[in-house]
């Protein structure tokens, strides 16, 4: 049987300040809409997934990140749009520049937050990321 229907690849950041806290933007498009969830985006055929997370968190946010590691893999699956995408997910910090919403049709916002008291919903990203550092959060 074959299916046309295939796992689609992005990836995401874990950008933590220096206070500890997360930076989350919220999504106004599916998947998701309406979440809070991690910076990051889909990944052009041809990118490794490092590139991608620098390209689309500088093209959402207006910021530049050095990635520090792989956090984890975040999988997402029907949440809204009937996709499965599948994303790693890197630990990063800001080298420059100051956030910003870059793309108010994409984004509605976006926060540093404790990882005790983050906003709710979540996306499946961020939950996975917060599933390996151990942290229980206090959805808003």
């Amino acid at each position: 049987m074959d299916d046309a229907r295939k796992p689609e690849a992005g990836c995401g950041a874990a950008i933590l300040d220096r206070q500890g806290r997360l930076l989350l933007i919220q999504r106004l498009r599916e998947p998701e809409a309406g979440a809070w969830g991690l910076p990051g985006g889909k990944i052009d055929f041809g990118e490794a997934a490092r590139d991608t997370a620098r390209r689309e968190i500088a093209e959402e946010l207006g910021i530049e990140i050095e990635i520090l590691g792989l956090a984890c893999i975040a999988e997402t699956i029907e949440r809204g749009d009937g996709r499965h995408w599948v994303a790693p997910v890197y630990n990063a910090r800001i080298v420059s520049g100051e956030p910003r919403i870059v793309e108010p049709e994409k984004h509605g916002g976006w926060g540093w937050f404790k990882l005790d008291a983050l906003p709710a919903p979540l996306t499946m990203a961020a939950v996975s990321y917060m599933s390996v550092t151990g942290t229980q959060s206090r959805e808003k």
